[in-house]
This record gives C-alpha cells, sequence and structure tokens, in this order.
C-alpha cells in the first residue's frame, strides 16, 4: 500500500510539472514572457523603405511604399492602381506595443508586425492576415534603396571625379518627403524636383541653383547635363548609376553617410 501511495504521488507531481512546463512554453510562444532585449525593436534593422500591393475593394490593389524613421516618424505614399498616377502622401509618428514587436500609425490606425525586412500588415485587431490573401498583406524592404540616401558623385560624363578635385563634395540627394532633389557639382548648390515611375525610369524638373564661379567647373557642368537627360537608373546596394535610353552611364554614385 505504501509502494502504491508513493507512485501515485509521483504520477501527480510529474502532471504538475509538465502543465507548468507547457504552460510557459505557451507564454512564450504566444509573446506574453518574451525578452524585451531581443524584440523587433531592439533587434532588427527595422529602419527603412517598405513597398508592396495591398488588397483593393475596387481596384486591381494598392501600392503602398512606407518609409520608418529612427526617430519614430513614417512617410507614406500611396497609388491606387488603375485610378491615375495620383500618389497620395502622408506623413507622421508611430508607436511601439509594449512588446515591441509591433507598430501603430498614429491618425491613420493602421497596424504592423514588424519582422525581418518585412512588414506585416494586421487587422484592425492587431492580428495577422490568414487564407488565401495573406501573401498580399506583406510590405517588403527595398534594400535596393534610392531615396533619403546620400549618393557621392564619383564619374561623370565617363571621367572619373577625383577627391578634392572641386571646392565641395559633389553628390545628389533624392528627399522622399516631397520629391526634392537636392545637389551640388563642387561648387553651386542645386534643387529641384525628381519623379519615379517602375521600372527603374527617373526624371528631373526644376533645377534651379546658384550661379558662383569655381574652378574645375566641368564637373558641376556635367552633372547638372546628367540630371537634365538623365531617363532612368540603375541602383545596386551602394552604387547609382543614371542613364539616358540606355546608353553609356551618365554618371555614377556611391551611397555614403553624410
Amino acid at each position: 500500500m505504501e509502494t502504491k501511495k508513493l507512485l501515485k504521488a509521483a504520477a501527480g507531481a510529474m502532471i504538475v510539472a509538465f502543465a507548468i512546463s507547457a504552460c510557459q512554453t505557451k507564454k512564450t510562444a504566444t509573446g506574453q514572457n518574451a525578452d524585451p532585449a531581443h524584440n523587433s525593436m531592439n533587434s532588427v534593422d527595422w529602419a527603412g523603405t517598405y513597398q508592396g500591393t495591398l488588397p483593393c475593394a475596387d481596384c486591381p490593389g494598392i501600392r503602398y511604399t512606407i518609409t520608418l524613421k529612427d526617430d519614430d516618424t513614417y512617410v507614406l505614399k500611396t497609388r491606387y492602381l488603375e485610378k491615375g498616377d495620383s500618389v497620395f502622401t502622408e506623413s507622421g509618428t508611430f508607436a511601439w506595443d509594449e512588446n515591441g514587436g509591433k507598430i501603430t500609425l498614429a491618425d491613420r490606425g493602421e497596424k504592423f508586425q514588424v519582422g525581418e525586412n518585412k512588414l506585416f500588415h494586421l487587422d484592425m485587431e492587431g492580428n495577422r492576415i490568414t487564407g488565401s490573401l495573406a501573401e498580399h498583406y506583406v510590405l517588403t524592404k527595398m534594400t535596393d534603396q534610392i531615396t533619403d540616401r546620400y549618393w557621392k558623385l564619383i564619374e561623370v560624363g565617363g571621367q572619373a571625379v577625383a577627391d578634392g578635385s572641386t571646392q565641395k563634395e559633389p553628390y545628389i540627394q533624392l528627399n522622399s518627403e516631397g520629391n526634392r532633389v537636392e545637389a551640388t557639382g563642387g561648387c553651386n548648390g542645386m534643387g529641384g524636383t525628381y519623379e519615379l515611375k517602375e521600372p527603374n525610369r527617373i526624371s528631373f524638373s526644376q533645377l534651379i541653383g546658384t550661379l558662383m564661379a569655381c574652378e574645375n567647373m566641368e564637373v558641376e557642368n556635367g552633372l547638372k547635363r546628367a540630371l537634365e537627360s538623365a531617363d532612368s537608373y540603375h541602383v545596386q546596394g551602394d552604387t547609382l548609376q543614371l542613364f539616358r535610353a540606355r546608353m553609356a552611364p551618365l554618371a555614377k554614385f556611391v551611397a555614403k553617410g553624410k
């Protein structure tokens, strides 16, 4: 009898231990006990631009381009396919949830789960969308990004641009907010607007600049001609090239921190 009692007690203890272990596993899986030091907010390189086409009730889709910045602000551009070329631009702030895995766009109330190089558009309750359309609610990070980067000029008109050969470092930067371009060819500052279209089409307009005279104006004049003539581009990693009618590159740039 004593042996039976001991066996029953041992069995009971094992059941309790198993239940506790299962409960802890479930909590971890659902994020209730997630390690706050290793969530998306702290462990994922989430800042950048994401793009995708979300389902639309009365059109083929809504083209989403959203840029998340390190200061918890965003710029969102949306375009309704087959309803003209109008692009609607909004900006604002976003907030992380307490687990550091999801964000909510202020004012819009839209929620996204932040993954490695992906944003998952969530329903209004903050849940992942499932079913046959699930894959259409995913935005992918643009690793070959052309906007909001500082592009140092290294070649124009087929001629290399040596460091220190101009008074200032020649560069261009395409700012996503307002589609404004800022640049210098090494002497004068230039500004204007740009437009991007798929696939890899680009155009610059309303280019104006200061009128100072410097040495080696060939670089600046060449960059201005390149911007005025360019109709396409190719970007791969940290290298950008501007083209006209798929001929030899008008100008080459490398990405650099400002």
